[in-house]
């Protein structure tokens, strides 16, 4: 039937993202093992994105089918649609604010402080869905939700080492940062999630209009944070066949994120990266030696319990739904 074809269809795309995501976390462990020269992790994503957006104008010329179509695409939803631009820059744009908070919390508070409340990302993304999009979780689906952000805090717990340096903190910056970091994470993943599904424009266009603005932020970024030693060394310093692997499998993943995003939604897409973390360390065990602990084998058990709540049957709320409910109702919809 058509309904069991495009269940198939949004698994297999939860499916290779999951595995795609795995895979590259474990090669970004090896080139970070391995490469004597570290190379600049603020240039890998500059160019990340623009490999994302090749790949989005090549997917659109085949989807158009012809060099005719794929121009006049091109010239209407992307240098003939400035609105159109500037409303797929804000995703980029509030990601960065994320990126920025997200190292000024850590650099505030306890790693293990830091570990708890960013987590507080997938619990603020589900809100995000029901009052930005009209949507309805019900009771059970709240507490998968709340189940999945503690497994994958202890599935990266790390116990705090003792040191003898003194950093200084301010705790009360830190809780602020964390907090609009979570704000912004959840924010940026439904907004783009909204303007993917609240028109017929197609998939890759979106894409190439929200990496064009993507480049131009992670420009900035990069010669802001690494300037000084990009123009020493080179824009290329470090780099291995292993880290062109690992630019190209984020290249990848990055497609199939909006692709789940666009056929599934941003919290599906939260538990398929949970259940990416727990593969790809349990990978590392055999091939890195990675000793697996108790707090893992429990936070491995609690994503895996809160995926199977999660996905049992209920009403479709893939769609943006434009009905009239309450906000109670839908923040605990039954």
């Amino acid at each position: 039937t058509v309904e069991a074809r495009v269940l198939l269809f949004k698994l297999y795309c939860l499916a290779v993202m999951t595995l795609v995501a795995a895979t590259y976390t474990i090669a970004l462990r090896y080139t970070r093992t391995t490469d004597n020269e570290l190379y600049f992790s603020t240039t890998a994503v500059c160019i990340t994105e623009v490999i994302k957006l090749l790949l989005s104008v090549g997917l659109l010329a085949k989807e158009t089918g012809s060099l005719g179509r794929f121009k006049a695409s091109l010239s209407e939803n992307v240098l003939g649609s400035p609105k159109e631009l500037v409303k797929l820059s804000v995703p980029s744009l509030v990601y960065a604010v994320q990126n920025n908070m997200a190292f000024l919390a850590l650099s505030n508070l306890d790693a293990a402080v830091y570990q708890v409340t960013y987590q507080l990302k997938i619990p603020c993304t589900a809100l995000c869905t029901v009052l930005m999009l009209n949507r309805t979780l019900s009771k059970l689906q709240w507490i998968s939700v709340f189940m999945l952000c503690g497994g994958v805090t202890l599935v990266q717990w790390k116990p705090a080492q003792a040191t003898k340096v003194v950093v200084e903190q301010n705790p009360l910056l830190g809780f602020g940062a964390i907090a609009i970091a979570v704000l912004c994470s959840g924010f940026a993943g439904v907004y783009f999630e909204k303007v993917l599904k609240s028109s017929d424009t197609s998939l890759w266009v979106r894409n190439i209009q929200m990496y064009l603005s993507g480049i131009i932020v992670t420009l900035v970024g990069t010669y802001l944070s690494d300037g000084a030693d990009i123009k020493e060394k080179g824009f290329f310093y470090g780099y291995t066949y292993y880290v062109w692997f690992v630019i190209f499998l984020a290249s990848v993943g990055g497609l199939y994120t909006s692709v789940v995003v666009k056929y599934t939604d941003n919290i599906m897409k939260g538990f398929s990266a949970a259940a990416a973390i727990v593969l790809s360390t349990i990978a590392s065990v055999l091939l890195f030696g990675l000793q697996i602990t108790l707090t893992f084998a429990l936070g491995a058990l609690l994503v895996c319990v809160s995926i199977y709540l999660y996905g049992l049957p209920r009403q479709d709320t893939t769609s943006v739904q434009q009905g009239e409910t309450t906000p109670k109702e839908r923040l605990i919809g039954v």
